[in-house]
């Protein structure tokens, strides 16, 4: 069984510095051009055995290995949308991925998101702590490896990086990971590898290939034996191309693929089945003498590769839809069941109270449905393509039940006039962004905020205990209406809210006024003592002085404010609840249980 060369994916926050280290390590790998240097294919770079071996060729010896791998092949787009198109049956096309830390910020709302869609994809992936050039103090030493420019620096600033390198692992503990400097790890099963790197001055990068090396040999070689065979390969990106059509940017991770060979590719009504008529590289740099002729033909590829494939009928072919080549005893049907099983896995069309998700890849709508899942929010329709009408009116139903879910997230797509007009009549939120991060981010702080909204003014409707004392020597009229002084001893009290007795739980009337020195008053709060006039009470017969009463707050709010609103209400306004809460079970044993 012959090993492929392992493909490599960067992921991180936005500006932690993901597209300077893969520009760094390309350019270091063009220096090193003599041995070999680097070949460019279609959305990757891949840097071949001789290269490594004259980049980091002398670190290795620090995983007592030679290298074995025949290279690597590096994705070339940063970041987690490309990363979620690098989709495969169960898991990720990228072997191992690389996540960028900026190591002053540390970890970052993104950071987390990163580590997600690692777990959820069962990627191995090791760390580059970046920016160590911006550190107070650090001296820099272009090129060199870090543990070398590391001894060269003052002390505070080797503690000012240990201390925040120290943070760095600590989030990582926190989040079920054991992680350390890479130096500093004997099992590399068990442990993250973090490697401090600065993609401006090339610190370090030595010893981020050699530790990515390491590992992907050390114990990825399972997963890297090729099958000699048909081609299995993954979607990163549908393109148009001037004077060749529609055409596919693919990843092969299997097999082989050749001209000619029938192909079945998921698309967005139904399976594609076409034939390979030209598989395309890019032409090296300083070959390419046109624009337009910037790329050329081959008759083959093995995995690992990333290759442009032109071939008819690509109308609907989808980013982040599997690729299989028929072998040619096999059925196509057997192949275009499998593409149509993988992607109706990710389509989701039900009927539940939920969001709708439109998403421009395969690839990023199964990212997003699966953080959205993480989030707790149900999804009612999850599609590619633009954000049409039909998909309002879905919303639409959604918001009659429950409006927080009546919404519309669309990842890099448009919104068709039509549907633009139904949401502006329906008051459907239509969340646009091309970024994961942002879209998520959006609708769920809007989420919360409208379900603030909805709590605080549900809270406001609701009567709030109360507990007053009828002020001895203060009974300025004894009828009709009865005006008393009171003193609120806990909770508060409003106009237009019934009394009742603390004794019996008989009621007493209402408040119809309640004043201060001759002033009307909205509300009395806790610790006031104020004037109250009362419909119904005669003092002497019904209420007397220093009585005790409680608001009267009717069963259905109570239930409400135990069960929903307990952390708005003060201490003392929960203790007069409760207080009145167990005067009424006197009376009625089972009440607002």
């Amino acid at each position: 069984m012959s090993i492929r060369q392992p493909i490599v994916c960067v992921l991180g926050h936005v500006d932690t510095g993901k597209t300077l280290l893969l520009d760094k390590i390309r350019k270091t790998s063009v220096q090193a051009r003599e041995a070999g240097g680097m070949t460019q294919h279609i959305g990757a770079s891949f840097f071949p055995t001789e290269t490594l071996k004259q980049m980091i060729g002398s670190l290795l010896s620090v995983f007592k290995s030679e290298i074995e791998i025949p290279g690597l092949l590096v994705i070339d787009t940063p970041g987690h949308e490309a990363f979620a198109n690098l989709r495969r049956r169960g898991g990720s096309v990228a072997d191992i991925a690389i996540l960028v830390i900026d190591v002053l910020r540390g970890f970052e709302a993104q950071t987390y998101e990163c580590i997600e869609i690692l777990k959820a994809r069962k990627t191995p992936f090791l760390v580059a702590a970046n920016k160590i050039d911006r550190i107070p103090g650090w001296n820099s030493y272009p090129d060199a490896p870090f543990l070398k420019s590391y001894q060269l620096q003052d002390k505070y600033v080797q503690e000012d990086l240990d201390n925040r390198l120290y943070e760095i692992i600590g989030t990582f503990s926190r989040l079920g990971f054991r992680a350390d400097r890479f130096d500093r790890i004997k099992d590399f099963t068990r442990t993250v590898a973090i490697v401090p790197t600065s993609a401006k001055t090339g610190e370090g990068i030595v010893e981020l290939l050699a530790v990515l090396v390491g590992l992907t040999q050390q114990y990825l070689k399972k997963r890297l034996q090729t099958t000699v065979g048909p081609a299995k390969g993954t979607v990163l990106e549908v393109k148009e191309e001037p004077g060749l059509g529609l055409t596919l940017n693919i990843i092969v991770y299997d097999g082989t693929l050749k001209k000619d060979d029938l192909i079945v590719v998921g698309g967005r009504e139904k399976p594609i089945i076409t034939r390979v008529r030209a598989i395309l590289v890019p032409k090296p740099l300083d070959e390419i003498r046109d624009p337009r002729d910037k790329f050329s033909s081959v008759d083959s590829v093995s995995a690992a590769a990333g290759v442009k494939i032109v071939a008819p009928d690509l109308e609907g072919a989808l980013a982040g839809a599997p690729l299989y080549v028929v072998p040619e005893d096999e059925s196509v049907e057997k192949y275009v069941n499998l593409v149509s099983e993988e992607i109706e896995k990710i389509r989701i069309a039900t009927d539940v109270d939920g969001v709708v998700l439109k998403a421009d890849t395969l690839g990023a709508l199964e990212a997003i449905a699966e953080n959205l899942r993480r989030s707790g929010v149900p999804i009612r329709l999850a599609d590619i393509g633009d954000v049409s009408k039909r998909d309002v009116t879905e919303a639409a139903i959604v918001k009659e039940h429950e409006p927080l879910y009546g919404a519309i997230l669309a990842f890099n797509v448009k919104v068709l006039p039509d549907a633009e007009e139904e949401a502006k009549n329906t008051g459907v939120q239509i969340f646009k962004e091309n970024i994961i991060y942002h879209l998520i981010d959006n609708y769920v702080s809007w989420f919360k905020a409208q379900r603030e909204a909805k709590l605080t003014a549900e809270f406001e409707k609701m009567v709030k205990p109360g507990k007053i004392r009828v002020l001895e020597g203060y009974v300025f009229r004894r009828a009709k209406p009865a005006i008393v002084g009171v003193e609120v001893l806990a909770g508060r009290i409003r106009p237009k809210t019934s009394l009742v007795r603390a004794e019996d739980g008989e009621d007493v009337g209402e408040i119809q006024q309640i004043q201060e020195k001759g002033k009307a008053l909205p509300e009395a709060k806790q610790g006031m003592q104020v004037a109250i006039s009362l419909d119904k009470p005669v003092v002497g017969r019904h209420i007397f002085e220093n009585d005790v009463l409680y608001v009267k707050v009717p069963e259905t709010h109570v239930k409400a404010l135990l069960k929903e609103f307990v952390d708005r209400l003060t201490l003392d306004e929960q203790e007069a609840l409760n207080e009145y809460v167990s005067l009424m079970r006197k009376k009625i044993p089972f009440w607002a249980a």
